[in-house]
């Protein structure tokens, strides 16, 4: 097993990684570390679940898998990057595009019928949505922007939009009957198994049974109501139009790949209701799926005038949809991965509550987001911009997270056990001694759902907290609601354990609507707090507060420290960024910036080093602290239009710093006189480099695929500068 392992993954950090990964293996082979891959992409996930459709040659290992035992291992030092949180729409586009690359894989099959449709489906099942970082992450997240990163952006403000105290942007959420309101929890005394049953008119319906729980874990369930969904969409929708301003949906659909494509899919028919109740029959021929997206649905339905004209005109008679590309017509509604809320609420409120619209111009917006459970944060985000303008980055101080997630922590370990309910009835969590530990009245088509969180990954957590507490000397708040079922439980988790070790003085617990307020004014007035929150908040936070601070989330540092001793380092938040993927394609231009990795790779480096004895290591992640703080001093990051440096610059002055700052250290002589001559050659030939990396923009780059590239392709159009290739060399 290598010292390192190097993810691969999807998009733009993929394409980055066939620039960026060359030169971290010719580096650290000098300090006898070896970086190796392992492929956790949504092809090779596809491809490792059908190894018997497919050749000899041609079968993936299930090198996810593989990592999931590792990181349960004290040997674990994973570097993580962003990789596709599949919906069903780019699952789909996945299996087609492998398919015409020759990999016999089956369709995806919406309606299976047989055995064998049955059995595929439940593959792809488990392939879509959130499910790479519940099987990584068995620690505890604790997320922060590094110090030069900070610095940097304290000392080169971005652009924020002005707010105005009369914005009528707004949050708009359901006032009852949501999962928030509906929760229940208790934390188990025992350990047991357990299972989900629907009980109706008709039966027992056995929804999930060989659920195992260990003593102490809180184990939630809940529900929400679909009539009543559908009653506050309809009504947001009709308020929206009558506001004037834009209707925009937020939603997690492919973390919360069960329960929220459902809510997409209810939205998109509450907008296009007139026409569903005029041709629903017809629509459904067509294989129309509103949880699919308008974008879908529009082509489907494209060869039916009728249709298309109805269309027409109910769009005509509603709001005006916030847009995700208002130049080519993609709307919010149009595919349910393309308006992630952690990305898409930031960006709004740090644009001053601006969103765009179908005319190409900003305007205010009513942001849905029909559970309340953390839509307080944002709504409460808002009304303080309202009150108080916009923050100064050049001034603000800095929210850092501690976030609850080991072992599928809350609501992200919650898609096996998740439905939508068949008929109305009673559903019910039934232990093994047979106690029913929840139940709820539901009726059909609402969505029920069951998370937990075990003992030890809680106490983990805390404590965690209460060590990061003590090194940053500053303000740390536990976002937890007292009056949210979940959240009691974790309070009585908590409070113990701070009293135990003599911190409570320490901390504030706060629901979330409370600690927003309390973190914004802290930063306002350029202090730092400490937001120690369950899973989903630990998400949303790591976008809201990068993005305002920072302009962008790409650039936290986050490291896992797992829980049997080994490190998982995770490039920092902000997905992978399709969009950049498709200006390389059009402009062969990657803006992807890849400081994440650069401060991952450090800490990796150090973290080998503590653990392996290995010196030449911590050598090694010291000089990539000094090359980020270079690439930051001297500006060295991508530029985001073509024609200007890209991501390939940036790993040639990453380079560049990196060897300069081995050969002038002193810690090590061998290492110093080694990368001496490679520091020579890459400062000798920047020019040519530099002209080689520009010469190949403002033209197409072929890479042989979009989920699957062509590794060859790929290397030619990330590494095109022969100078800079003849001093690094080949990947190992």
């Amino acid at each position: 097993m290598p010292n390192i392992i190097y993810t691969k993954v999807d998009e733009a950090p993929e394409l980055a990684s066939a620039s960026l990964l060359p030169i971290i293996q010719k580096f650290a082979a000098a300090a006898d570390v070896s970086v190796g891959t392992k492929d956790i992409s949504l092809s090779g996930r596809i491809l490792a679940a059908f190894p018997e459709h497919l050749n000899e040659d041609q079968r993936q290992a299930d090198d996810l898998a593989e990592l999931g035992r590792l990181v349960k291992t004290a040997e674990a030092n994973v570097i993580k990057l962003p990789n596709i949180s599949a919906s069903v729409p780019q699952l789909v586009s996945a299996i087609k595009e492998l398919q015409s690359q020759g990999f016999a894989i089956p369709d995806y099959p919406e309606n299976p019928k047989t055995d064998d449709e049955k059995a595929a489906r439940a593959k792809y099942d488990a392939i879509k949505g959130s499910a790479v970082n519940p099987v990584l992450r068995e620690g505890n997240s604790d997320r922060r922007a590094a110090k030069a990163v900070k610095n940097f952006a304290k000392a080169n403000p971005h652009r924020m939009g002005d707010w105005s105290a009369d914005s009528r942007t707004h949050v708009s959420s359901m006032s009852g009957h949501d999962f928030f309101s509906n929760e229940t929890s208790a934390t188990l005394g025992a350990a047991t198994g357990a299972r989900i049953v629907l009980e109706t008119a008709s039966g027992e319906t056995v929804l999930k049974e060989g659920l195992e729980y260990p003593a102490g874990t809180v184990v939630d369930a809940t529900y929400m109501s679909v009539a009543a969904l559908k009653d506050f969409l309809a009504a947001e929708i009709d308020k929206t139009r009558e506001q004037g301003i834009l209707f925009s949906l937020h939603l997690k659909a492919t973390m919360m790949k069960v329960s929220d494509p459902i809510i997409f899919g209810h939205a998109v028919r509450a907008f296009l209701a007139p026409v569903f109740d005029k041709h629903g029959d017809a629509m459904a021929a067509l294989g129309v799926n509103p949880n699919s997206g308008l974008g879908d649905l529009l082509a489907r339905v494209r060869d039916n005038a009728a249709i298309i004209a109805d269309i027409d005109a109910c769009m005509a008679a509603r709001p005006p949809l916030y847009m995700v590309d208002s130049d080519k017509g993609i709307t919010n509604l149009h595919v349910s991965s393309d308006v992630i809320i952690d990305a898409s609420m930031p960006a709004l409120i740090r644009a001053g509550g601006k969103g765009w619209g179908p005319d190409g111009s900003e305007a205010d917006a009513n942001c849905v987001i029909p559970d309340q459970s953390y839509a307080s944060i944002y709504d409460e985000a808002i009304t303080f911009f309202k009150e108080n303008g916009k923050l100064n980055p050049a001034t603000a101080g800095t929210v850092q997270n501690i976030g609850l997630m080991a072992q599928k922590a809350e609501e992200y370990g919650s898609h096996p056990t998740t439905f939508e309910i068949a008929e109305a009835g009673t559903v019910k969590m039934i232990l093994d001694d047979g106690t029913v530990l929840h139940q709820h009245a539901v009726e059909a088509g609402d969505i029920w759902r069951s998370s937990s969180a075990r003992q030890a990954p809680i106490e983990d957590w805390v404590n965690l907290a209460i060590s990061r507490q003590e090194a940053e000397g500053c303000e740390a708040i536990f976002w937890l609601d007292a009056a949210r079922a979940h959240d009691a439980e974790l309070i009585a988790y908590v409070k113990p354990i701070l009293e135990a070790r003599g911190v409570a003085d320490r901390f504030r617990i706060m629901a979330p609507r409370e600690a927003t307020r309390a973190s914004l004014e802290t930063i306002t007035r350029g202090e730092n707090s400490i937001a120690v929150t369950g899973n989903v908040l630990r998400d949303y936070l790591t976008d809201l507060f990068p993005i305002l601070e920072l302009a962008t989330s790409a650039k936290m540092l986050s490291i896992v420290k797992l829980m049997n001793g080994g490190g998982l380092f995770e490039t920092g938040a902000g997905g992978s960024a399709p969009k950049h993927v498709q200006q390389l394609n059009e402009q062969n231009h990657l803006r992807w910036d890849s400081l994440g990795e650069f401060c991952a790779l450090g800490e990796s480096l150090i973290f080998l080093a503590n653990a392996k004895g290995n010196e030449k290591a911590r050598v090694l992640g010291n000089a990539v602290e000094k090359a980020t703080q270079g690439i930051l001093d001297h500006d060295r990051s991508p530029s985001r239009k073509v024609g200007e440096p890209d991501n390939r610059d940036s790993h040639y002055w990453f380079a560049r710093y990196w060897a300069e700052a081995l050969a002038a250290q002193d810690d090590d002589a061998g290492l110093a006189a080694h990368f001496a001559p490679i520091a020579e050659a890459l400062a000798a030939g920047e020019a040519r480099i530099l002209s080689e990396l520009a010469a190949v923009q403002g033209r197409t780059a072929e890479l042989g695929g979009y989920y699957r590239p062509d590794a060859a392709r790929t290397a030619a159009v990330m590494r095109p500068s022969e100078t800079l290739n003849a001093i690094i060399g080949n990947p190992a």
